[in-house]
C-alpha cells in the first residue's frame, strides 16, 4: 500500500513539475510581461489604446513578425542569416526597378505589376539559395557569410537607386501594406495566416520535425537519414522569401522604397526571436513564441515613443532587452551547456 501511495505521489509530483516547467518556458513567460507593458502603456498615455496607435503597432508588428518568422526557422535549424534585413530592402526594390523607365534609371522590362511581384519573391528566394550555397556546401561560417551578404546587398541597393527613394508604386504592390479589411490591416491578416500555417507545419509536418532534429544535432539527424543539406537549403530559401514579403509590406505602408529600407531591422528580429524563447544554438523555439517576442518588442518601443523618449535611447533599450532575454534564456536552460 505504501509503495503504491509513494508511486502515485511521485507521478503526481512529476506531472506538477512538468506543468510548471511548461508554464515557465520563454514562450509562455512572455505573456505576463506583455500584460504589464500594456498596463504601463495605458497608464502612461491615453493615446496608447487609441485606434490609430493600435493600427500603427499592428502594422509594424506584422512587418517585423514576417521577417522574424523567417529568421526563427533559420535559428531553429542551428544557423544564422544576418542578410535578411538587406533582402527586406533589396527584393521590393528590384521588383519596382524593373518597372521604371530606362530613362528613369530603371529597366522598363514590362509594365506589369504582377511581374514585379514575382520578381520580388524570386529575388528573395535567390538570395536565400545563395546564402545556402555559402553556408551548406562551401561550409562558410553562417554568421560571417551572411554578414558579408548583408553588406553586399546593401551596396547593390544603394547602387540601383543612387541613394534615392523609389515612389509611385503600383497599387498591387501597396495593397497588402496599406489596405484594411473590416478595419484590420491586411498586413496583419497576412502575418496571422503565416503564423498559423508555419506553427502547424513546424509541430505536425515531418519536415518541421526534421528541422528541429537538424538544429538539435546535425550529425545525429544525418545518421537518422534526414537529408540535412536539403532541409537547410529549403530553410534559407523560405527565410529569403519571407524577408522579401516583409519588405513588400513595409514598402506598401510607406508607399515608397528608400535606399535604407530595412536598415538595422535584423537587430530587432533577433531581439524578438530571443525574447520569444528561440535558442541561438538551434533545435529549440516556436514561431508563436517568436511572434510574441515581436509584439512585446514593438509595444515596448511604442510606449517609449509615446513617452517622448529620444530615438537613440530607444535603440539602446533594444540592446538591453536582447541582453536580458539572453540571460533569461541561459538560466531557463534553453541554451544549456553554452
Amino acid at each position: 500500500m505504501n509503495h503504491t501511495q509513494t508511486t502515485n505521489a511521485t507521478g503526481t509530483s512529476l506531472r506538477s513539475r512538468r506543468l510548471l516547467s511548461d508554464l515557465f518556458q520563454p514562450e509562455w513567460a512572455i505573456l505576463p510581461v506583455l500584460i504589464v507593458v500594456m498596463i504601463v502603456g495605458t497608464l502612461s498615455n491615453s493615446a496608447f489604446l487609441s485606434y490609430d496607435n493600435f493600427y500603427g503597432v499592428v502594422q509594424q508588428a506584422s512587418e517585423l513578425g514576417v521577417v522574424t518568422m523567417g529568421l526563427t526557422l533559420v535559428l531553429i535549424a542551428g544557423k544564422f542569416d544576418l542578410s535578411l534585413e538587406s533582402t527586406f530592402g533589396l527584393a521590393p526594390m528590384v521588383g519596382v526597378y524593373c518597372l521604371l523607365e530606362a530613362g528613369g534609371s530603371g529597366l522598363n522590362l514590362a509594365n506589369s505589376p504582377i511581374l514585379a511581384l514575382l520578381v520580388i519573391f524570386a529575388v528573395g528566394a535567390l538570395i536565400g539559395a545563395f546564402n545556402g550555397v555559402l553556408v551548406i556546401y562551401l561550409r562558410f561560417n553562417a554568421f560571417i557569410a551572411t554578414l558579408a551578404t548583408l553588406i553586399l546587398l546593401r551596396g547593390i541597393s544603394l547602387g540601383l537607386t543612387r541613394g534615392e527613394t523609389l515612389s509611385d508604386l503600383p497599387v498591387l504592390l501597396t495593397f497588402a501594406g496599406d489596405s484594411t479589411f473590416l478595419g484590420v490591416p491586411v498586413s496583419f491578416l497576412v502575418a496571422l495566416g503565416l503564423l498559423a500555417i508555419l506553427s502547424v507545419f513546424m509541430s505536425s509536418h515531418r519536415i518541421g520535425r526534421m528541422l528541429y532534429a537538424v538544429g538539435g544535432n546535425q550529425q545525429a539527424a544525418r545518421v537518422a537519414g534526414i537529408p540535412v543539406e536539403r532541409v537547410l537549403m529549403g530553410v534559407f530559401i523560405v527565410a529569403g522569401i519571407l524577408a522579401a514579403l516583409a519588405g513588400l509590406l513595409q514598402a506598401g505602408r510607406i508607399a515608397s522604397i528608400p535606399s535604407s529600407l530595412g536598415q538595422n531591422l535584423i537587430f530587432n528580429a533577433f531581439a524578438a526571436a530571443v525574447l520569444g524563447g528561440v535558442s541561438l544554438n538551434g533545435g529549440r523555439g516556436t514561431i508563436a513564441g517568436a511572434c510574441g517576442g515581436v509584439l512585446l518588442l514593438v509595444l515596448i518601443q511604442d510606449v517609449l515613443v509615446l513617452s517622448q523618449v529620444p530615438a537613440y535611447w530607444i535603440n539602446a533599450t533594444t540592446g538591453v532587452i536582447i541582453l536580458i532575454a539572453l540571460y533569461i534564456s541561459k538560466i531557463s536552460g534553453a541554451d544549456k551547456g553554452n
